[in-house]
C-alpha cells in the first residue's frame, strides 16, 4: 500500500522513482559514438570521395546529397510512424529491437558506399545514388528508435538533459575519431581508392561494436503493451495533424534547418579549406582534435549554465558565440593558428546548441501529448530529424553547387574566385544561419523550463486520475 502511495506521489510530482545509473547513461552515449563513426564518414568525406576518387563532377556530387537526404527525411517519417504503430511490444522493448537488427546491415552498406566500381560516369552516378540512399534508409531504421528513446527512459527533465549531454558527448567522440583518424588511414595507401575502402571498413566495424554495446546497456521504463495498444487507436492522420499544433517542435525543427545545415557545411568544407586555402590538408586532424576537444568543454558546462539561465537562453548564447567566432575567422583565419583558434571557439558554441537539441525535442513529446492527447515519440522525433535531414541535403548540395559555380578543379591550384567561394562557405554561411537561429528562438520559442515542469505535473495528474477511474 505504501509503495502504491509513493508511486502515486511520484506521478503527481512528475518525478522518477529512481535516477538512471551512470553505466546506462554511458551506454546510451556509446550509441552515438557508433552512429557518428558511420555517419560522419559520409557527411565529412563522401563529397570529396565523390569528386576526387569516384570522379563525379562537383555539381552531380552535390545533387547526390540533395536527393538522397530528401529521401532520408521521408524514410525517417516512415520509420517513426512504424515505431508508434507497433502493437506487439516484446521483451526487448519498443525501440531497442530496431537497433539490434539494423546495426550489421548499416555497417556493411557504409563500406559499400566508399567503393569505386569500374563503371562509366553514368554508372558511377547511379551507384552513388543507390548506395547512399540505402545507407540513409538503414541509418533511419537504427537512429530514429535510438533518438526517440529518451522519453521512454525517463520523465525527469534533469535526467533528460544529462542523457542529451552523454549522447552529444558520444556524437562528438565519434566525430573526433573520424576527423583525426580517417584521412591518415586513407593516405597510408598508395591508392586512394583502396585507402577509402580500408578506412571505411575499420570505422564500420568499430561503429558496429559501439552500437551493440549501447543496445545491451539501455532500458525502456515508460513503455507498456497497454500504452502501445492505446496509442494506435487514434487515426494516423490525426497524429500527423497534431505535429503542426506543437509549436515548440515546429520552432526547434526550423532552427535545426539553420544550425545543422551550417554545422555540416563547415564539416564538409573544412577539408577543402585546409587543402587549398591554407595549403596543408594535414591540418584537418589537428583542427578536429582541438576544436572537438572544446566541444567536450562546452558539453560539460551546459548543465550548470542551463540551471542558471535555462535551456532557451543557453541555446541562444551558443549561437552568439558561434556567429562571433566565424565572423572573426573570415577576417583573421589566414594561417593555421588563428584558423584552429576560431574553429575551437565556433565548435564550443555549437556544443550548447547540439547538446540541448535532444533535451528540447524530448520536451516537445510531453508538450504534444499535453496539447493534443497524442503521445508519439517516434513521430515527434522523426519529424524533427526530417528537418535535420533537409539541412543535410542542403549541406551537401550547396557546397557542390558553389564549388561548381566558382570553378573548383580537384587536386589543382584554385583560382581566387574558387578560394573565396570556399572561404564564404566555411565562415559566412554558418555565421548568417547562427544569427537567423538567434532571431527565431528569441521570438517564437515559448516553452520555458518552468512551464515544461508544470505540463509534466498536469500530464501525470491526468494519468493518475485515469488509473483510478
Amino acid at each position: 500500500m505504501n509503495n502504491q502511495m509513493q508511486e502515486d506521489t511520484n506521478m503527481k510530482k512528475g518525478v522518477n522513482a529512481a535516477r538512471i545509473p551512470f553505466k546506462e547513461k554511458f551506454s546510451y552515449g556509446l550509441g552515438d559514438v557508433g552512429n557518428n563513426l558511420l555517419f560522419d564518414m559520409g557527411q565529412i568525406y563522401l563529397l570529396k570521395f565523390y569528386t576526387d576518387s569516384l570522379g563525379l563532377p562537383a555539381a552531380v556530387a552535390g545533387l547526390v546529397f540533395l536527393i538522397t537526404k530528401i529521401w532520408d527525411g521521408f524514410a525517417d517519417i516512415t520509420v517513426g510512424t512504424w515505431i508508434d504503430n507497433r502493437r506487439n511490444i516484446g521483451v526487448r522493448g519498443k525501440f531497442r529491437p530496431f537497433m539490434l537488427y539494423a546495426a550489421l546491415p548499416l555497417a556493411l552498406i557504409t563500406i559499400v558506399s566508399f567503393t569505386t566500381p569500374g563503371f562509366s560516369l553514368t554508372g558511377k552516378t547511379i551507384w552513388a545514388f543507390a548506395t547512399y540512399m540505402a545507407f540513409g534508409t538503414i541509418y533511419s531504421i537504427f537512429n530514429i528508435p535510438y533518438g526517440s528513446m529518451i522519453p521512454a527512459m525517463t520523465q525527469d527533465s534533469v535526467e533528460r538533459s544529462e542523457l542529451a549531454s552523454f549522447r552529444w558527448a558520444g556524437a562528438n567522440t565519434g566525430l573526433l575519431i573520424t576527423t583525426v583518424a580517417f584521412m591518415p588511414i586513407v593516405t597510408a595507401f598508395e591508392s586512394m581508392q583502396t585507402g577509402y575502402v580500408v578506412a571505411a571498413t575499420v570505422f564500420a566495424f568499430l561503429g558496429l561494436i559501439f552500437q551493440l554495446f549501447s543496445y545491451r546497456g539501455i532500458k525502456e521504463r515508460y513503455v507498456s503493451k497497454e500504452q502501445a495498444k492505446a496509442r494506435v487507436k487514434g487515426s494516423l492522420l490525426s497524429k500527423y495533424k497534431s505535429l503542426f499544433k506543437n509549436m515548440p517542435l515546429l520552432v526547434l525543427s526550423l532552427v535545426n534547418l539553420f544550425t545543422f545545415s551550417a554545422f555540416n557545411v563547415k564539416l564538409a568544407v573544412q577539408v577543402y579549406y585546409c587543402q587549398y586555402s591554407l595549403n596543408d590538408i594535414s591540418l584537418v586532424p589537428y583542427m578536429g582534435f582541438f576544436s572537438i576537444g572544446c566541444v567536450f568543454v562546452g558539453i560539460a558546462m551546459v548543465p550548470s549554465i542551463v540551471r542558471r539561465i535555462g535551456k532557451k537562453s543557453t541555446y541562444i548564447l551558443g549561437c552568439a558565440i558561434w556567429a562571433f567566432a566565424d565572423i572573426m575567422a573570415w577576417f583573421f583565419a589566414k594561417s593555421p593558428v588563428p584558423f584552429i583558434a576560431f574553429a575551437c571557439l565556433a565548435f564550443f558554441g555549437t556544443s550548447f546548441i547540439n547538446t540541448l537539441n535532444w533535451a528540447l525535442v524530448s520536451d516537445a513529446v510531453e508538450y504534444g501529448e499535453w496539447k493534443t492527447g497524442n503521445r508519439s515519440e517516434g513521430l515527434v522525433y522523426s519529424f524533427f530529424i526530417f528537418f535535420r535531414k533537409m539541412s543535410q541535403a542542403f549541406a551537401g548540395f550547396i557546397p557542390g553547387l558553389v564549388l561548381a559555380a566558382v570553378g573548383y578543379v580537384p587536386n589543382a591550384v584554385q583560382s581566387i574566385k574558387a578560394l573565396n567561394g570556399i572561404k564564404g562557405l566555411m565562415f559566412i554561411y554558418p555565421a548568417a544561419l547562427a544569427v537567423a537561429t538567434i532571431i527565431a528562438m528569441g521570438l517564437f520559442y515559448k516553452l520555458s523550463d518552468s512551464r515544461f515542469n508544470e505540463i509534466v505535473v498536469e500530464l501525470n495528474e491526468r494519468k493518475l486520475a485515469e488509473s483510478k477511474a
